[in-house]
């Protein structure tokens, strides 16, 4: 009997290591940090999970880990009790991803090496940061033009913003519509277009194959489409 009941306690044992196993590894490096603490996070249930953390003391290297049961957004947070919020978003997989920044610039240095779905991710925003440069420099315009009082061309930089921003929004469903068999399709229709045309989110979720419907972010998008139908 005491033979039995050490063998299932040995079995449970291995059972629960089995489960807490980290399938996913985040390495990096954050140049010139000497003093911090790195936090790999996701949110869920509208809040930041902490789901592994490393305090760095002289070492700007890093590790962290975690279960991850299916492709999804995490967020690598740098913790220095700054004003600054310095948080990089990449799109996690199973297996290793690697982040090499810089403590100067958090945000903007990331290099990051991973997923088929952050190479995705990346050749998306490499396209939007042009927008967005477009962006700004309209934005320019327009308080110069107001400072000089020039309705006219406060006019056509209006009209030009608003030709950009439907650029914007056509280039992000094209991009999910021709990439519905990954994760980053309905991604891009929940958290970069939820208030575009509902015909267009239908359109994309629609196009999607059977396995990425079935995805965290494919469900959340009907979840979600279902929820403007109710509307």
């Amino acid at each position: 009997m005491k033979k039995l009941l050490v063998l299932a306690l040995v079995i449970c044992c291995l059972s629960c290591q089995k489960e807490t196993v980290a399938d996913f590894t985040l390495n990096g490096t954050v140049k010139g940090l000497k003093k911090g603490t790195l936090y790999l996070q996701k949110f869920k249930d509208s809040v930041y999970v902490t789901l592994d953390s490393a305090s760095l003391n002289g070492n700007s290297n890093f590790t962290l880990k975690s279960e991850l049961s299916q492709p999804e957004v995490l967020f690598l947070k740098l913790d220095k009790n700054s004003k600054e919020e310095n948080v990089i978003p990449f799109f996690a997989n199973k297996g290793i991803t690697q982040i090499n920044t810089s403590l100067k610039n958090f945000n903007f240095d990331a290099e990051i090496i991973g997923s088929k779905q952050q190479k995705l991710l990346d050749e998306y925003l490499k396209v939007m940061n042009r927008y967005n440069n477009q962006n700004l420099d309209i934005i320019e315009a327009s308080f110069l033009a107001q400072k000089n009082k020039d309705s006219v061309a406060l006019d056509s930089l209006t009209k030009q913003s608003t030709k950009l921003i439907k650029k914007k929004y056509s280039y992000t469903i094209q991009f999910a519509i021709n990439n519905n068999d990954s994760e980053i399709a309905p991604y891009l229709a929940l958290y970069e277009i939820p208030d575009a045309n509902p015909v267009f989110i239908d359109s994309i979720y629609k196009g999607l194959s059977e396995n990425v419907k079935n995805s965290l972010y494919g469900i959340e998008l009907n979840t979600f489409i279902s929820e403007l139908n109710e509307e």
